[in-house]
């Protein structure tokens, strides 16, 4: 099982690559109408003219890889797991 998971890492899961990269993106809000920036790796972000928090829905492996909390790393599966 140990050589399965190393050569899955080496492989360079492609469910993780905007957690691991995150790139940005824009949402707009649905108070204010106005741009709220947002990394791919985030759950939510603030608008700066409202305050509205704006939500993101992440789709990837976190939801049905049982390597993930491995593979991402503790850190970043609890906050990307975490429920606000």
């Amino acid at each position: 099982m140990r050589m399965k998971l190393e050569n899955r890492k080496q492989a360079s899961c492609p469910g993780t690559h905007l957690i691991k990269t995150p790139e940005l993106c824009v949402k707009i809000c649905p108070t204010c109408g106005r741009d709220v920036e947002i990394f791919s790796d985030e759950n939510q972000s603030t608008c700066e003219t409202c305050g509205t928090i704006v939500y993101q829905h992440i789709t990837s492996c976190i939801q049905w890889c049982s390597h993930a909390r491995e593979c991402l790393g503790e850190d970043t599966y609890q906050k990307l797991t975490k429920k606000d």
